[in-house]
């Protein structure tokens, strides 16, 4: 049959697959595809490489039959090329060769192709990568307490057997600086200790956005380049993936998608996938809902504010590991001031030690409530009643005129509630005086409202979900 009719019926195919796919998946798997020719019911197909042809088969083999069948006939026979670099075509068993070089690449420790690709060596079967994980944050640096004993526990039975339990993923949640980090690290390098050749890699969300934009963009700007390809399975090589704020992924359809098949790939072949937000899957937004479900598949362990006990703990840990000997009573002193975050109670020891050793001053306790009246009043005096009013207003995006009015609508009622109770909560302002700048409402008002804010924040996870992430945005703010 000729090459037009060839073109003919493969560009009908392309058409029904389109229509069935998301666009930047048909981009990426089958934009590059081109027909050979057409000989009878088999129709012979060029594809970049074997992933590409191995791939679309795992993915899109039942609607690629349905395509064929429906074009060519019920006998429909497909058959793959594999094009190589000099523009020949593998014959069977024979396998592509390429030169490569290795420049500075965005990926660290992998080879550059000869094709422009950061992420493959061609032939390379197995990768050999920088983990990238810091070896200060090991277990034995990790002080456990009741805030995050469900976490490691997790963590340890995942590093005694990855990818073949029933923590698969795990996802670690909980504030800033309550230890996600450190956590999914110290996993990785348990890992790593006891299986030296397992393939891991620490990967914060923002930086896999960047390398997949740049992938798309290199795809993009070259029509014949396979980049996508090759970054998803650059990914898919990796045995354990440690994942830092999924959340960041939020709005970002083309990387979550891209995430999505490589989830799909790692956990259907027995690889760990450990994941870290600041909130729980239920209320992550801006995230499609088919990779929600997908969090929830093996465990959610949340991080809470540490204890007293386990603030002591740590400040006794740290001291120790920087080599100081710090006098218990200043340990805590400092254990019962700083309740917000394992990072600021450690800011204060390390502020507290600098201090000491540069202005050659022993390590007292007036030095330290010195330093802690300073840091952490100042945190804490820049949250008043008209900033939270303000953020209030930017989140659910009205107006203070609209605020301020004596409308009875339930946004703008819901609005000036939340803000009285964060008011409650986060200054030592009296109801009657929240009250008078939210609104002209006497005390029993503001009462009122932060009752019922928290039978919503009981009931309502989405209203609960609103609530935190204002907070959030006004304790997170310095």
């Amino acid at each position: 049959m000729s090459d037009f009719n060839c073109n003919e019926v493969w560009g009908r195919c392309l058409a029904i697959i389109r229509d069935n796919i998301p666009e930047a998946s048909f981009k990426t798997w089958f934009q590059p595809v081109k027909p050979v020719s057409l000989d009878g019911s088999v129709i012979t197909v060029e594809v970049p490489s074997d992933f590409v042809k191995d791939y679309i088969e795992a993915n899109y083999l039942d609607l690629l039959s349905k395509a064929l069948r429906r074009e060519i006939g019920p006998s429909a026979r497909l058959i793959y090329k594999i094009r190589i670099a000099d523009g020949g075509f593998l014959r069977e068993g024979q396998k592509q060769q390429r030169p490569y070089t290795n420049p500075d690449l965005s990926v660290p420790g992998v080879a550059q192709s000869y094709n422009g690709s950061p992420y493959l060596i061609p032939g390379l079967k197995r990768l050999n990568i920088d983990p990238r994980l810091n070896p200060i944050y090991s277990m034995e640096n990790f002080v456990e307490g009741d805030c995050n004993r469900l976490a490691r526990a997790a963590g340890m039975s995942i590093a005694a057997n990855p990818g073949r339990n029933s923590f698969n993923p795990l996802f670690i949640y909980g504030g800033p600086g309550l230890g996600k980090t450190h956590l999914s690290q110290a996993i990785g390098i348990a890992i790593k200790e006891r299986f030296p050749e397992k393939v891991v890699l620490y990967v914060n969300a923002n930086t896999f956005l960047n390398q997949y934009m740049n992938a798309s963009c290199a795809a993009r700007q070259d029509n014949n380049s396979n980049q996508v390809a090759d970054f998803l399975r650059y990914y898919q090589q990796v045995e354990v993936l440690i994942l830092d704020d999924v959340q960041e992924f939020a709005d970002k359809k083309g990387t979550q998608q891209a995430f999505f098949h490589i989830f799909n790939y790692l956990h259907q072949s027995g690889k760990q996938l450990i994941l870290t937000s600041d909130r729980p899957p239920v209320e992550l937004k801006g995230l499609e809902q088919r990779l929600l479900s997908r969090f929830k598949w093996g465990i959610s362990a949340e991080l809470l504010p540490p204890s007293y006990e386990t603030r002591l703990e740590i400040l006794k840990v740290k001291s120790v590991n920087e080599g100081i000997e710090i006098p218990e009573e200043v340990l805590a002193f400092i254990a019962r001031k700083v309740k917000s975050n394992i990072r600021e109670l450690e800011g204060i020891l390390f502020s507290l030690i600098a201090n000491a050793t540069f202005n050659k001053r022993d390590i007292t306790l007036s030095l330290a409530s010195a330093l802690v009246e300073k840091i952490v009043s100042d945190h804490k005096t820049e949250i008043s009643v008209n900033k939270i009013q303000t953020a209030v207003c930017n989140y659910f995006n009205i107006t203070t005129d609209q605020f301020m009015s004596k409308t009875r609508k339930r946004e703008i009622v819901q609005a000036r509630q939340i803000a009285m109770y964060l008011s409650r909560n986060l200054t030592k302002t009296s109801l009657a005086s929240i009250g008078a700048q939210l609104g002209g409402k006497d005390h029993a008002t503001v009462l009122h409202a932060c009752n019922t804010v928290c039978d919503l924040m009981d009931t309502d996870r989405g209203f609960r979900g609103y609530v935190n992430d204002i907070e959030k945005q006004l304790t997170s703010a310095d």
